[in-house]
């Protein structure tokens, strides 16, 4: 059987899926999925200093900005219709401590940097890492003790880090730690501090995954690390289910928005969790991904189109916005 008809050529389909792809305009007209500005949430580093904006070596064209630069970075993104920032210390080796107290601390990097953004950049979002490996000197996210990473006690600390982010004026808390009940703790924190307007963006679902180094390098807990690992809290990335499992639970403890990282390896895990939830659901195009589609496009390996293509197929996969170091490389190329 055809679907079309017999003529002096042959058989002829009727339908040609080739006919809404003649035309610029037309597929323009037809397209399924659409990447504006308003999906791009532009991770930036923080580093000590002052007047210093220092390249990242693993991520080409990444830099760490101090605080008197960051307000100007910021200003440029809202320029182009970016609608937050995520803010990430690094944080001088002087400053760590085995319980990572500088992240209480009001006048660390991150909450400095937010003060400064919204002393004189308005109309753009900030949000802030909850977690305590950029200042571990062990590079873990949470509290060791006895060789493992504790889990309830580390709740403290992650609430006292939350409520003084609020503070600094953060609109949005991303705890990024995967401790059980972490949502729960901050959720509570912020509320009975009187920040009640301050909204949790969970990272929900993140994984054990190689494809961190570059940013553990940007924040310089990978040294700190060295040979340790994160798996007793990190997913394994052989598991989906349990990503459902991690999302609900984040959202009963009153999560607003939820995140799956890495990005792209994990695009069947977006689908399930927009699916299954039908709340704002963000991925995270992590450093290794970027270094990858960077470096390939920098010798000339791939075309630069990748960089939005790859950021379109987040959003053909249910997910309501991306974390992506492109966030101005694209929305400069989205507004032309």
């Amino acid at each position: 059987m055809t679907n079309g008809f017999s003529g002096p050529h042959g058989a002829f389909p009727t339908t040609r899926m080739r006919r809404n792809r003649f035309d610029a305009w037309t597929r323009r007209l037809v397209a399924e999925t659409r990447l504006s500005v308003d999906d791009l949430i532009w991770p930036i580093f923080v580093c000590e200093g002052e007047g210093v904006s220092r390249d990242v070596a693993s991520m080409p064209g990444v830099r760490r900005h101090s605080v008197d630069r960051i307000a100007a970075e910021v200003r440029r993104a809202a320029g182009l219709g970016i609608p937050c920032v995520a803010l990430f210390p690094e944080t001088e080796i002087a400053r760590k401590s085995p319980d990572g107290e500088e992240s209480c601390n009001p006048g660390n990097l991150v909450c400095a940097a937010t003060r400064a953004i919204k002393a004189e950049v308005s109309g753009i979002g900030v949000m802030c890492d909850v977690a305590l490996d950029p200042y571990t000197s062990h590079g873990q996210d949470g509290l060791v003790r006895e060789g493992y990473v504790v889990n309830d006690e580390t709740l403290d600390v992650l609430a006292r880090q939350a409520v003084v982010q609020a503070e600094a004026g953060c609109d949005v808390i991303a705890p990024s730690d995967m401790m059980d009940g972490r949502v729960g703790a901050i959720r509570t924190a912020l509320d009975m501090a009187g920040f009640g307007h301050v909204r949790i963006m969970s990272y929900a679902a993140k994984y054990a995954s190689g494809f961190y180094g570059p940013f553990r390098d940007a924040v310089g807990s990978g040294s700190a690390l060295g040979q340790g690992d994160k798996k007793t809290y990190q997913m394994d990335p052989a598991n989906g289910d349990e990503a459902i499992r991690e999302v609900a639970l984040d959202l009963a403890e009153g999560a607003d928005m939820v995140m799956v990282k890495p990005g792209m390896p994990y695009l069947d895990i977006v689908r399930r969790v927009h699916e299954t939830f039908a709340v704002p659901t963000f991925a995270y195009q992590v450093s290794g991904e970027y270094a990858m589609i960077r470096g390939a496009v920098d010798r000339g390996w791939m075309e630069d189109r990748v960089i939005l293509e790859s950021l379109t197929a987040f959003k053909r996969a249910g997910a309501a916005g991306v974390l992506t170091y492109f966030a101005i490389e694209a929305a400069e190329r989205l507004n032309q």
